[in-house]
């Protein structure tokens, strides 16, 4: 299994709105993306110019898991490796593939950190 790099650390907000316009009209960062991830769930992702980790601002109840995503060259491969590591807890159990989305999942860290793995087979 092999970590890329970090794509995106997930904040809570109370109010993505009022969010969005504090990350790009006071800090200048740019918008990225701003969508239905699914039903209910609305991902609003930011990004400073020249970064390539962005900021997802998601309200505390969502379903989208307030996490650190990071990329990794095997989805399946990873799964499978981190089931067997004492402490870290799957959230899903198996790889997620949803049209339109890399492969990915959502799992618990030892410590309890919440983290999710895209898989990454291109980056160019």
């Amino acid at each position: 299994m092999t970590t890329t790099r970090v794509l995106s650390v997930s904040l809570p907000v109370a109010d993505q709105d009022a969010a969005l316009a504090f990350y790009t009209s006071v800090l200048g960062f740019e918008l990225v993306l701003d969508t239905e991830a699914m039903p209910g769930a609305r991902m609003v992702e930011v990004r400073p110019p020249g970064s390539e980790v962005s900021v997802v601002l998601l309200p505390p109840d969502s379903p989208l898991p307030i996490a650190v995503r990071m990329g990794t060259t095997d989805a399946d491969a990873a799964h499978a490796q981190l089931s067997g590591v004492e402490g870290v807890i799957l959230h899903n159990d198996e790889v997620l593939r949803w049209d339109g989305v890399p492969p990915m999942f959502h799992f618990s860290d030892p410590q309890g950190n919440s983290l999710v793995y895209l898989e990454e087979n291109d980056r160019g």
